[in-house]
Order: C-alpha cells, then sequence, then structure tokens
C-alpha cells in the first residue's frame, strides 16, 4: 500500500491532550488519522453528525421546505444548469 503524507495545524493544547489520550489507548497519531480516513470513506462524509449548518445552508434548506428551489428531469440536465450557472 502507497502512503501520503498529511500535515495539519491544530491547537498545541489539543495536541497534547489528544495525543495523551491516543497513547493510553495504545494509538499512534498517524493510527488514528488512518482510521479517521476510513471512516470517512465509510461514511461518505464526516463521521458525526455536524450540528451547525451555515447561513447559505440554512437559506437553502428553507426555501426547499417553502417549495422553492429548481427541478430537474434528469442529473444531465441539472449539470448542464450548473456549468451554464458557471459560465455567466
Amino acid at each position: 500500500m502507497s502512503t501520503k503524507t498529511v500535515q495539519a495545524r491544530v491547537d498545541s493544547h489539543l495536541k497534547e491532550v489528544g495525543e495523551g489520550i491516543l497513547k493510553m489507548l495504545g494509538v499512534t497519531p498517524s493510527q488514528a488519522i488512518n482510521a479517521f480516513y476510513a471512516q470517512i470513506v465509510l461514511c461518505k462524509g464526516l463521521p458525526f453528525e455536524v450540528k451547525l449548518p451555515n447561513n447559505l445552508t440554512l437559506e437553502a434548506i428553507e426555501e426547499l421546505e417553502s417549495g422553492g428551489g429548481k427541478k430537474f428531469s434528469s442529473f444531465k440536465s441539472m449539470i448542464d444548469d450548473l456549468e451554464e450557472d458557471e459560465n455567466a
């Protein structure tokens, strides 16, 4: 299996406490990150609920719930519409 390097900035206190917990569990940070990525792939998203949608998402939800939004007869027609918006 080939591997790639992932770099991330983490708050120093969070890193210290988190790595202490991982050490007690007998898990390296690399193993924990690999497990996290595996769960992302398995869940096809974050492996936990994101509880605070941003304003754009809230507006989209409200628009759909009130009967707004666009409807398409096929996936292709939706993609065509998105591409038209990008080129406008």
